[in-house]
């Protein structure tokens, strides 16, 4: 049998996680996740990491990896997760991903566009721009020179904004021009599986969740955050909405109704990258439904 890495991915709170750690038990294998937050070490209950327990029992590739100071890329992801499938794949045929960035699962399954070099004196403009007007003032610029961007682009994250920004203001053309490149053809199969439920589930579970996160202590963890709430690895749905009011700006409850609803506009967000890719199979987050396609694909296999 072929090298095989099976990809899970889908929205927030749709059951990835405990797919993945069947999947890796029964394959005797390890995980890399495909989380552009997970990997930070000082993040935990807001980033809905697996347990200590699930990550003693199976190895997680890119979960605890990073510190939130450091800078991490798509590019950064993709050198990562090869390494860590070539070391899989010296011990075992089947390697697992699970996640729900999708930009870092097409930079894994098809490589990365190259963009050129960009301006530094206008990156840092930007930079600044942004610190002293929030992203209402990067949306309103995205809106006025990359209106292609503003349509098909995430704008939601400060990160990739300005990215698209500083290329389109570096290069006069839009990031996404940059992206119709070949696809990179791995040494490795790939298997693409897309988890999804009926909307009214999942945001239900999404609710479910945010409400446990606050029980098992996501508010205090958030406030040992609040010097490093500035960071960019902290501009995420969970924290934001605390960091807001520790500031005075919203009530407890209206926080975490914040948190529930921006947490359904990213899953929803989600869902529209992923459905854009073809070569992804969508089932059901049932252990028996996964198999039974895995089986078909992979040949000879029980679970």
């Amino acid at each position: 049998m072929n090298k095989t890495c099976i990809v899970l991915a889908g929205p927030t709170a749709v059951g990835k996680t405990s797919i993945a750690l069947e999947l890796a038990a029964h394959f005797n294998t390890q995980i890399i996740s495909a989380d552009s937050r997970q990997c930070f070490k000082e993040l935990d209950i807001g980033v809905a990491k697996p347990s200590q327990a699930e990550l003693s029992a199976i190895h997680h590739y890119f979960i605890n990896s990073h510190s939130i100071h450091e800078k991490l890329s798509a590019a950064d992801f993709e050198k990562y997760a090869l390494e860590a499938v070539g070391k899989i794949f010296k011990q075992n045929d089947i390697a697992v991903m699970v996640g729900g960035t999708g930009l870092y699962i097409k930079a894994f399954c098809e490589g990365l566009d190259e963009i050129p070099a960009i301006d530094e004196k206008i990156r840092n403009e930007i930079i600044v721009g942004y610190d002293l007007n929030g992203i209402g003032w990067l949306k309103q610029q995205i809106v006025e020179r990359d209106p292609l961007y503003f349509t098909s682009g995430e704008m939601q994250n400060p990160q990739r904004m300005m990215r698209a920004l500083e290329v389109k203001l570096s290069t006069g053309n839009s990031i996404t021009s940059f992206q119709t490149k070949q696809k990179v053809k791995r040494n490795f199969d790939i298997i693409q599986v897309g988890l999804e439920l009926p909307r009214d589930i999942l945001y239900g579970q999404i609710n479910s969740r945010v409400d446990a996160m606050m029980k098992k202590g996501l508010e205090e963890e958030v406030s040992n955050l609040l010097p490093y709430k500035h960071l960019n690895a902290l501009q995420t749905v969970g924290y934001r909405e605390l960091f807001n009011f520790y500031d005075k700006e919203t009530s407890l409850p209206k926080a975490v109704e914040l948190i529930k609803q921006n947490t359904r506009h990213y899953a929803k967000r989600q869902m529209t990258w992923f459905k854009k890719n073809h070569l992804i199979t969508w089932l059901l987050p049932d252990i028996n439904v996964v198999s039974e396609y895995l089986r078909k694909s992979l040949g000879d296999m029980e679970i």
